[in-house]
């Protein structure tokens, strides 16, 4: 399984409030992008306290067996770090109503399950085409998936950015959670909204299509990201199935 990871500042935020990970053990990977939310750089404590805590109980995880068995451990961990944000939140004024999105992929050998949490998303280039796979926690994606807007208006919805989900923000929280199989040349793309609002379905699938090494594309993305505004901090997963069981680690 080849990968990369990346993420970038943006040209116009100060900080960066995303962080990314990707971990490995006996089982596979375990790949996450996190968008952290809240004042004072609460957002950057949050998202990265969700990479840190999902790296530790990677850790010490154990062989998982099936999908049923990956549903159910990114189930309960999720709620394990989904405490850790929300409990420091309330025992630091300055990190108070902070959160973050998440998505994150368990792959192994023979399949990959997918969760998430806001509007940082999953995409899947194979035989059959490229597709979003997850599907956005926000008040536009409810409203375009109900009828009431267009696809089109959602572009350039005054409350774009407004989450029906978070993590860390709430005592408990809901993940969406799904696993597919994965065949050889399969790519994977997570990525937080600094990408996906900056880049067309259309253009990710062409450049993915285009690919030919992991690293160049996903700079190439950033960069054709930053190039349409970079109003946001951006930051992109890529996992290819291959043979190659060399990992590609970030500039």
């Amino acid at each position: 399984m080849e990968h990369i990871f990346l993420t970038d500042r943006g040209k116009v935020r100060q900080h960066n409030e995303d962080s990314v990970g990707v971990f490995e053990n006996e089982t596979g990977i375990l790949a996450i992008v996190a968008d952290g939310m809240g004042g004072h750089l609460a957002g950057d404590v949050a998202s990265q306290m969700t990479i840190s805590t999902f790296k530790e109980l990677w850790e010490q995880t154990p062989t998982i067996n099936g999908p049923s068995d990956a549903e159910a451990w990114l189930i309960e961990k999720v709620e394990e770090v989904n405490k850790t944000v929300y409990e420091h939140s309330l025992t630091n004024s300055e990190c108070q109503g902070m959160g973050t999105t998440i998505v994150g992929v368990l792959v192994t050998p023979n399949f990959a399950t997918i969760g998430h949490i806001g509007d940082s998303r999953c995409y899947l280039l194979n035989n059959s085409g490229f597709k979003q796979v997850t599907q956005d926690h926000s008040l536009v994606n409810e409203l375009v998936r109900s009828g009431q807007i267009s696809k089109e208006d959602a572009e350039h919805h005054p409350r774009k950015n407004v989450l029906l989900r978070a993590l860390g923000t709430e005592q408990t929280v809901d993940l969406d959670v799904s696993t597919i199989e994965l065949e050889e040349n399969d790519v994977l793309l997570l990525c937080s909204d600094g990408l996906s609002n900056k880049i067309s379905d259309e253009t990710l699938e062409h450049e993915l299509l285009q690919s030919k090494d992991l690293s160049h594309t996903a700079n190439h993305l950033v960069q054709m990201a930053n190039d349409n505004g970079g109003e946001d901090n951006i930051s992109i997963i890529m996992l290819k199935k291959s043979t190659n069981k060399l990992g590609e680690e970030p500039c």
